[in-house]
């Protein structure tokens, strides 16, 4: 079973000794503030062998996946970036094969392209516990003599390239404040210590055993700064197409809103290959699009099953307790749960369908080699406005059915249409954004801010359906089902409110400035 830490730490660089047979060292770190006493653990031998695709996919993405032997923390792991100096590590028991379940989060990645040995590090590191008055450990400081050495792709591979260096890693202890960090690194820098130049060990061994690939081959290959129309809307595609393979890992270990996240990249790319048909050839598009609004949908089950349980369970915990009768959370929990039963394992099965990885490799060869049309090679403030004044135009005719309508169905329907021209249009203005600048930005805010009023109706429309349903289940089985139909009145209440806000909101959206200014 693998478990997952949070890790915050940071490198240096230890300066040249002035004597050859000087052994690099740390300096004195009891004056550090806070730290009461430093605690010598010594000299451990680790082993770390790192795996990756032979075009390295992982390191481009900064993550990094290792079997390492040696230490208390043998094993197999897997490091996710979260941000600067902060990554999740994913620790597995040490095994001859790379464990399934993180195999299963490289997934994406990886595809069908082969995991390899790429390097092997050997490190010997010398260890200090910083300890606080009370013997908390508050960071772990260590010198680690690093050998690295290239691996052809066999187990063990023959040597591609070696180096060794040393290098100081600091690492904050359990639940210890961050603060330490600074005041050990104010510490290190008056003793002549610089923050390390490479992110990762992994990256250092790459770059110094392979000096004929410049800059090392631990980034991506830089893209060039986005010019033309198609410039922009390609490296927002690039944008979505990383989000997914990125949420893809976040869905599996299950992080909070990692669905909605993968969702919405989806949505995205769907919403700009409509809206820049003049940019992006359809007949090569529409076919993806298709794809991704499958991908959606089958993730959109479990998604809008727990953003409504969260609005019903808020809605009741709001209510006096003297409003609660019958057994209302009782039966809240029982319907989740019946909702919920195997969305999990299916949302995983699509993950791991051939046709989502098919997809992912799609999506990989489409911006490879994208189909680009004639209005690509236009300047972007000249070919994209006209796009998202096109969505704009959609949305206002949308608008003005839902206003034509008396309440009812046939407005609820017709403000859900409305809602999703509003979101289409703000991801038009979105992705224009880099190019057009604050006119973008303020067109998209106001899409926006319409979008989540009208979202905020649908939702409403939705819990009240389902509020009726859970009344007459409980007065099937002789509950009171008063507390439902109180609900009920806070629901349909909700939505005339918005239903009278939508005038207001849609003044402020069509002001005539806001679509002058996109266009210069």
């Amino acid at each position: 079973m693998a478990d997952t830490k949070r890790e915050i730490e940071r490198k240096y660089e230890l300066p040249a000794p002035s004597d050859a047979d000087e052994r690099p060292g740390l300096p004195d770190l009891t004056g550090v503030k806070g730290v009461a006493s430093v605690r010598a653990q010594g000299v451990v031998e680790l082993d770390a062998v790192y795996y990756d695709t032979a075009d390295l996919r992982l390191t481009a993405d900064h993550v990094t996946l290792r079997r390492r032997t040696g230490g208390g923390d043998e094993g197999w792991h897997l490091k996710f970036p979260v941000s600067t100096g902060i990554r999740d590590e994913i620790r597995a028991p040490l095994a001859d094969t790379l464990p399934d379940e993180l195999a299963a989060l490289v997934r994406s990645r990886v595809r069908g392209a082969g995991l390899i040995p790429v390097v092997r590090l050997t490190t010997s590191r010398d260890v200090l516990q910083l300890l606080d008055a009370k013997g908390t450990a508050l960071a772990e400081a260590s010198v680690d003599a690093v050998r690295a050495r290239r691996l052809t792709g066999d187990a063990g591979g023959e040597d591609a390239g070696t180096a060794s260096w040393t290098e100081v890693e600091v690492e904050l202890g359990d639940d210890a404040d961050p603060a330490i960090l600074d005041a050990v690194e104010k510490k290190l820098r008056k003793a002549g210590l610089r923050p390390a130049s490479a992110p990762s060990k992994l990256g250092r061994a790459l770059a110094e055993t392979a000096p004929h690939e410049p800059g090392g081959a631990a980034t991506k290959a830089p893209k060039g700064r986005p010019v033309s129309a198609g410039d922009h809307i390609l490296a927002y595609l690039r944008d979505q197409a990383d989000a997914i393979v990125a949420q893809d890992a976040a869905v599996r270990r299950d992080l909070p809103d990692s669905v909605h996240q993968l969702r919405v990249a989806t949505r995205r790319m769907r919403s700009a290959f409509r809206t820049y048909r003049k940019i992006l050839d359809r007949s090569v598009t529409d076919p993806v699009a298709e794809e991704l609004k499958w991908v959606a949908a089958e993730l959109g089950v479990d998604r809008d099953h727990e953003v409504l349980d969260e609005r019903l369970s808020s809605r009741i915990d709001a209510l006096p307790v003297t409003l609660l009768l019958g057994p209302v959370r009782g039966r809240l929990r029982t319907w989740d749960a019946a909702q919920r039963a195997g969305s999990r394992s299916r949302t995983i099965a699509v993950l791991d369908s051939e046709r989502y990885l098919t997809l992912l490799d799609t999506l990989d060869g489409l911006l490879t080699a994208p189909p680009l049309r004639p209005d690509a090679a236009r300047p972007a403030a000249k070919a994209l406005p006209t796009a998202i004044l096109k969505n704009y135009e959609r949305l206002a005719g949308r608008v003005g059915d839902a206003l034509a309508l008396a309440p009812g169905e046939e407005r609820d329907l017709a403000m859900h249409n409305a809602r999703k021209a509003a979101k289409r249009a703000r991801y038009a203005a979105e992705a224009a954004g880099p190019a057009l600048g604050k006119a973008a930005k303020r067109f998209a805010k106001r899409m926006k801010a319409l979008q989540t009023a009208l979202g905020d109706h649908q939702d409403s429309v939705v819990a009240r359906q389902t509020l009726r349903d859970l009344a007459i289940q409980a007065h099937t089985a002789g509950e009171s089902a008063f507390t439902w139909g109180l609900l009920h009145g806070q629901e349909e209440a909700q939505g005339e409110r918005r239903e009278r806000e939508l005038p207001e909101l849609w003044a402020k959206a069509s002001d005539p400035r806001l679509r002058a200014d996109l266009s210069g």
